[in-house]
């Protein structure tokens, strides 16, 4: 009997082996040897996760953060003169497809992609979704009170709020496009309404930043009183007086994805890196010190009533469906 259990114990070790490794499993002897891992991103504050698996591995990783204006030109042109220095990239689910259809990246499905919902990995292994680009409306606490911050989105085109309001430019910022095409598919009655909306906020004359990074410190400065940024800067940008308007549409954004490039120069270190960044270790980093919303099951950021709203993520728009919208809004918002 101890002889049958043995081998049965052995056929099973080996079938789970062998499905380890036709998910793929960074080999971290061989990510030594490589030395690095560069990893490029438009995401802020990661510091705590790179240094982690610095710690954790003794891979350096070497982050290069890209503006997501400046995302798929700074990559493809790297990628087409084969001079692309990424082993890895990371950013809003529509630049990762734009880079998938022009032959950038390659495949790997980590063993840790197990952990995600099923939907969050592509068919073909080449895109792993790990988080959402949560949008809010974020306000100044110190010049707002309670009973002032909105209660929907529809208010931000409310005449009171003329000179007040701040929002990245969506003539040229893909994700504030994908945004608010997705409040014209999820929240409003008619592309008329949605359409009235727009031309509303556009009348209360908003300050126009180039993406959400810049969205925060102007509220925090009391510039602007409220804007679309995101939620996560009450964390990154704590103690500044930073709040977010609990609307009762729920928030909507762009799923955060990453994948491996074709033919990186540090294979074995991408895909350690690429399992050390889903991880839960990484995925709780990512929520306490960055203020990410994360699609690892039970862990949310610590901004007060998060895990208490519904966040959902936002249809992927294509290229052109991207250029047709940043003309349209080239009309409403002058």
């Amino acid at each position: 009997m101890k002889t049958v259990r043995s081998r049965l114990f052995a056929v099973l070790l080996c079938l789970v082996l062998a499905g380890l490794a036709a998910w793929g499993q960074g080999d971290v002897a061989a990510a030594k040897a490589e030395g690095k891992v560069t990893f490029y991103a438009n995401i802020t504050a990661i510091e705590p996760i790179i240094a982690e698996f610095a710690n954790t591995y003794g891979v350096n990783a070497e982050y290069v953060r890209v503006a997501t204006d400046k995302f798929i030109p700074t990559v493809l042109t790297e990628f087409q003169a084969g001079k692309l220095l990424a082993d890895v990239v990371q950013g809003p689910l529509p630049i990762l497809q734009i880079l998938k259809e022009q032959g950038v990246l390659g495949s790997y499905v980590s063993p840790n992609a197990s952990l995600y919902p099923d939907w969050a990995l592509d068919e073909d292994g080449v895109i792993q979704l790990f988080g959402i680009e949560y949008v809010c409306i974020l306000y100044n606490t110190e010049l707002l009170a309670a009973d002032q911050v909105p209660t929907s989105y529809l208010e931000l085109a409310d005449p009171k709020w003329r000179d007040k309001l701040l929002m990245p430019d969506p003539t040229v910022h893909a994700t504030t496009i994908s945004w608010l095409v997705a409040l014209k598919e999820e929240v409003f009655e008619s592309e008329d309404a949605w359409v009235q909306w727009l031309r509303g906020i556009a009348a209360n004359q908003p300050l126009y930043v180039a993406s959400f990074g810049p969205t925060p410190d102007p509220i925090a400065r009391g510039e602007r009183v409220l804007g679309i940024s995101m939620p996560k800067y009450i964390i990154t940008k704590a103690p500044a007086p930073l709040g977010w308007a609990n609307v009762t549409e729920g928030l909507f954004g762009s799923p955060r994805a990453m994948a491996i490039v074709k033919n990186p120069r540090h294979p074995e270190a991408a895909k350690l890196f690429i399992d050390f960044w889903l991880s839960d270790v990484s995925m709780k980093l990512l929520a306490d010190k960055v203020g990410e919303y994360v699609l690892y099951e039970g862990i949310y950021p610590p901004v007060p009533g998060i895990d208490q709203t519904v966040v959902r993520p936002i249809r992927d728009l294509s290229d052109e469906e991207i250029q047709t919208w940043s003309q349209f809004f080239a009309g409403i918002f002058k």
